[in-house]
């Protein structure tokens, strides 16, 4: 009887051991295909299922006109200047609307789907000021104590970099000429002797006095935030924020775009362009990928959905406005939106008298945008895989829709003048830092 019992037990512990051994291959598996570095250990990791995302028509419910912004969508994905495009939206904090069109590589004809990668570019300034401020929070890093004091490459004319603080820096403070030296990084030249180099750069105004766009100069936070985390930097972003948000798919670094099984390839009209890796090396300014069902989470978490991972204080500290800013995009888009402003990372303005937040961004070949209504909890992510800036427009549209407003005509391509030889038109891209 004794053998028997022992001989169940072995049986009973053989089975646990098979199972666990089980569940953590189809773990392993499953973020490492979908490009993740790391095995995960103790975090809870939620996954959308795509047969539960509301990608159908069927499944579209709220106050927004989902068929015709569809409709639109995908008249806009068809024009010579697009690729492909994926387009998220979240209605009163809901996800209710995940849709994808065109192409992620035109030679071969592959389609976008719901999990294919995209760049965040500039975007990525938004994981950068929560991080700081979620350190600042935990009392890991003083935001108020000037660069020079946080071990950082970064100098600044007249040694500016013992006044200026990490606040200052990550609301684009550092009174720099806009994209200082941004030319520098895309031939090449390494970012943290860059940042040394802009001490002989010229300012455009007395550092901390104002706000002027960068890349570079931003990047030094790379390097400061992963001092106070004593862990690589995306490594601490991912760690911190993406892997318990369960945006198994976004992470840093050109390797893991690239060897993903399911990836955006850049465009410039029907052209597919090789990958460059120079705002990848500033990881802190633009160095994020993701599919457009993690971009989504991670503007609901931005929205505070999720106060276990992004607790209300993280947030206010992130997106409270440090400094006016000049107004964003160009043309018609530009005159309907005022009030700009920046915080760590992270715009402020407003348009149809709504206070909007967010970011977009732009890379050879790549943009992004997260544009939301804090008030309503309504917003739209969209990735698209080409240069051109038309659809920065997509979430002013996905706004007046929910407000019920006339249509502005945002997406209006008979506005456009007629499309030649693939090429962007002239006119309709809309302005957009680089990065």
């Amino acid at each position: 009887m004794r053998s028997r019992s022992k001989n169940k037990f072995r049986k009973r512990v053989f089975t646990y051991l098979i199972a666990i051994i089980a569940l953590g291959l189809v773990g392993w598996f499953g973020i490492h295909a979908l490009g993740g570095k790391h095995p995960l250990v103790s975090v809870a990791i939620p996954i959308n299922a795509p047969e539960n995302l509301p990608d159908t028509p069927a499944e579209w419910r709220g106050r927004i006109d989902y068929p015709a912004l569809d409709r639109q969508l995908a008249d806009l994905s068809r024009r010579p200047e697009m690729a492909g495009l994926a387009v998220a939206v979240v209605e009163d904090g809901e996800l209710r609307f995940v849709r994808t069109y065109g192409f992620t590589d035109k030679s071969t004809g592959a389609r976008v789907t719901p999990h294919t990668l995209f760049r965040w570019a500039s975007v990525s300034k938004t994981a950068t000021g929560a991080f700081a401020a979620a350190l600042a929070n935990d009392g890991a890093v003083d935001l108020g104590r000037p660069v020079a004091d946080l071990g950082t490459s970064l100098r600044l004319p007249g040694g500016a970099e013992a006044r200026v603080t990490l606040d200052q820096l990550l609301a684009q403070r550092s009174g720099l000429t806009k994209n200082a030296y941004d030319e520098k990084l895309e031939e090449g030249q390494d970012p943290a002797a860059l940042r040394t180099s802009l001490a002989a750069a010229p300012l455009q105004c007395e550092p901390g006095t104002c706000h002027t766009y960068q890349n570079i100069a931003f990047d030094a936070a790379s390097e400061i935030l992963a001092r106070a985390a004593n862990a690589p930097f995306g490594d601490a972003v991912e760690d911190r924020f993406f892997r318990p948000l369960g945006m198994v798919s976004a992470g840093y670094g050109t390797a893991r775009l690239t060897g993903a099984k399911d990836w955006a390839k850049p465009h410039r009209g029907a052209e597919v362009r090789p990958i460059k890796e120079a705002y990848w090396r500033v990881p802190a300014a633009a160095g994020v990928e993701s599919d457009i069902v993690d971009f989504a989470t991670w503007m609901q978490a931005m929205m505070g959905s999720r106060p276990d991972v992004l607790p209300a204080p993280v947030l206010q500290l992130a997106h409270r406005p440090r400094v006016g800013t000049g107004r964003l995009y160009g043309g018609a888009l530009r005159a309907a939106t005022g009030d700009t402003a920046y915080g760590l990372g992270w715009r402020s303005f407003t348009y149809g008298g709504s206070r909007l937040e967010g970011h977009s961004g732009a890379v050879e070949g790549y943009r992004a945008t997260l544009i939301f209504e804090p008030a309503t909890r309504t917003g739209v992510v969209a990735l698209w895989n080409s240069d051109w800036g038309f659809p920065f427009r997509i979430p002013f549209t996905v706004i007046d829709s929910y407000h019920k407003r006339d249509d502005a005509g945002w997406l209006d391509l008979s506005e456009l003048p007629p499309p030649a030889g693939g090429a962007a038109a002239p006119g309709t891209v809309s302005a957009q830092p680089k990065g």
